[in-house]
C-alpha cells in the first residue's frame, strides 16, 4: 500500500489545552504525533513484510488485516488535527486560502508517488505513460477528505466556539453540521452502492510484461447491490469516470482463492482463473472516497473534544463510549451479514470498526503520554510523527530505498540494501519470513526513527 498527508495530517503543529488548567502558551499535542508516527511505522511495516506475512498485509477482499487499518488511522489523524490548527485562525479568507493550496500540494504530491513516476526501490526506472497513469492514490483520497471537512470547520468553528457545552450531547449539537455531513456522505455511498445496476463489462490488458498482453476479457454481471470483487458499484464508477487504465493494476483481490493457488500469499494467477482476476480495482476511488469521509469528520470530533472539553476525565469518557461505539457496531454489522468489513469498497461496517479502533488506540495513547507523562518511551514514534511527511515519502514509498539500490556491484540485485537484508537478518535466523520482519522492524522502523530524531534536533521539518 502507499493509499496518506498534508500539515493535517504528517507534520500539523497541533496546538491544544492537554491539561486540566487553561494553560499560559500552546503545545504540541504529544499523543497525536505519536499516533502519527504508529501509523507511518505500521505503513512500513505491512507494505514491506506483508508480503511474507499475509495475515497483515491488506485482506484480499471481505474482512480486515492490520493493514487496512492504516488508510483510516490516517484520515482520522487528518480529522482531528483540522480543529487544533484552524482554532488560532481568525481570518476566513487566509484559512480558506490555506486549505486550497495545501489540497493541491497534497494532491500533485500523492498523484508523483503513486501515479506510477516512481518505481522505487526494486526497479531503477522513473516516468509513466500518460495513458495508464494512476489518479487515486492514498495522498489524492486523503487531500479529498480533508479540503472537505477543513472548509466545513472553517466556517462553522466561530460559531461553535461561543456556545457553552452544556451536558453530554451538546458538543454534538455544536458540530451537528459536521455529522450531517457524515450521515450524507454515507446515504450518497449506500444509495450508489446498492441502487446502480452494473452491466457486463470488458477490459483489455496493457502491460507489456504480462503473457495476457493485448487480451480482451469479458465480465458477467447484470446484477444491482452486489459486493462481490467483479460486479460493485465502487469499480463500475471508477471505470466509468477515472478510466480502467487509470485504476492501481494491483489489486489486492489477486491474493483471493478464486485467483492464485498460493492464496493468501501472492502469486500466479490459477489455470481458469475468473477473468476479473485480470483486472486493476481502485482501493481509493471516487465513491469510497465519499464514505471514508465519515473517518474524517469522526477524527475532527475527537479534536472538537480535545479543544472545549477541558478535564482529562471529561475527555476519556467520551472517546472511550464513542470508540467502543462504532467498534461494536462495525462488529455487529459484518458478523450478522449485514454489510462486511471491506477496506477496498470502504463500507460503513468498516468505517465504523476502524474508527473505533483508531479513537480507542488514540486514547490508550493519551493516557499513557499525556497523562502518566511516559512520553520518552515513544521518542522514536514521535520523533516520526512530527516529520511524518518525509518518513512517509522517503521510506514508505521506497524513494531512498531505490536511491541507495541505485548503487549496485556488478548486478542491480547485488546492492547494499539486498546484502545486509540476506546476510545481517535472514542469514543470521535461517528464515525468509523472520528475518525479513526483523529487518523492517530494525533497519526500516527504527532507522528512520533515529533519523526523524536527528532531524528534530537540527529543527528541519519537511511541511507542505
Amino acid at each position: 500500500m502507499a493509499e496518506i498527508k498534508a500539515e493535517p495530517t504528517f507534520h500539523l503543529v497541533s496546538e491544544a489545552d492537554i491539561s486540566d488548567e487553561e494553560p499560559r502558551r500552546t503545545q504540541r499535542v504529544a499523543s497525536l504525533d505519536i499516533f502519527r508516527g504508529i501509523t507511518v511505522a505500521l505503513m512500513i511495516l505491512v507494505d514491506d513484510a506483508g508480503g511474507e506475512w499475509p495475515a497483515i498485509a491488506h485482506a484480499p477482499w471481505h474482512g480486515c488485516n492490520l493493514a487496512d487499518f492504516v488508510m483510516p488511522f490516517f484520515l482520522f489523524i487528518v480529522g482531528m488535527a483540522i480543529p487544533l490548527a484552524l482554532k488560532r485562525v481568525s481570518r476566513r479568507r487566509e484559512a480558506f486560502g490555506k486549505v486550497i493550496f495545501r489540497t493541491l500540494k497534497l494532491f500533485l504530491l500523492g498523484l508523483l508517488l503513486q501515479g506510477g513516476f516512481s518505481h522505487a526501490p526494486d526497479e531503477l526506472t522513473y516516468g509513466v505513460d500518460m495513458k495508464m497513469i494512476r489518479i487515486g492514490g492514498i495522498l489524492q483520497r486523503i487531500a479529498f477528505s480533508y479540503l472537505l471537512v477543513a472548509i466545513l470547520e472553517i466556517f462553522l468553528k466561530d460559531g461553535a466556539s461561543k456556545v457553552l457545552l452544556h451536558g453530554h450531547f451538546s458538543i454534538f449539537k455544536c458540530h451537528c453540521r459536521h455529522w450531517a455531513m457524515g450521515a450524507f456522505s454515507i446515504i450518497v455511498y449506500s444509495a450508489f452502492m446498492y441502487g446502480i445496476y452494473v452491466p457486463d463489462w470488458h477490459f483489455t490488458v496493457h502491460n507489456k510484461d504480462s503473457a495476457d498482453y493485448g487480451k480482451v476479457f469479458p465480465v458477467t454481471c447484470r446484477v444491482r447491490g452486489k459486493l462481490d470483487p467483479p460486479c460493485n458499484a465502487v469499480g463500475l464508477i471508477d471505470r466509468s469516470v477515472l478510466g480502467i487504465n487509470h485504476m492501481y493494476q494491483h489489486p489486492a483481490w489477486r491474493r483471493s482463492k478464486a485467483c492464485t493457488e498460493n492464496s493468501p500469499y501472492e502469486g500466479p494467477l490459477r489455470k481458469g482463473a475468473p477473468s476479473w482476476c485480470h483486472a486493476p480495482f481502485e482501493p481509493e476511488g471516487i465513491l469510497s472516497s465519499i464514505s471514508s469521509l465519515l473517518s474524517t469528520i469522526i477524527g475532527a470530533h475527537f479534536g472538537h473534544v480535545l479543544i472545549y472539553l477541558k478535564g482529562h476525565s471529561a475527555r476519556l469518557k467520551h472517546w472511550i463510549i464513542m470508540g467502543l461505539f462504532f467498534l461494536v457496531l462495525g462488529l455487529i454489522l459484518h458478523f450478522t451479514h449485514a454489510i462486511p468489513l471491506n477496506k477496498q469498497l470502504y463500507t460503513f461496517s468498516y468505517v465504523c470498526l476502524t474508527s473505533g479502533t483508531a479513537a480507542l488506540v488514540f486514547t490508550t495513547i493519551y493516557i499513557l503520554v499525556d497523562i502518566q507523562n511516559l512520553k520518552h518511551v515513544f521518542l522514536p514514534l514521535k520523533w516520526i510523527g512530527m516529520n511524518a511527511l518525509l518518513v512517509y515519502v522517503l521510506a514508505a514509498e521506497g524513494i531512498f530505498a531505490g536511491f541507495i539500490n541505485g548503487w549496485y556491484y556488478e548486478d542491480p540485485h547485488n546492492t547494499l540494501i539486498y546484502w545486509i537484508k540476506k546476510h545481517i537478518f535472514i542469514g543470521v535466523w535461517h528464515s525468509q519470513r523472520v528475518g525479513v520482519l526483523l529487518y523492517v522492524i530494525f533497519a526500516e522502523i527504527l532507522f528512520w526513527g533515529v533519523v526523524a530524531g536527528i532531524l528534530h534536533w537540527l529543527r528541519i521539518y519537511w511541511k507542505l
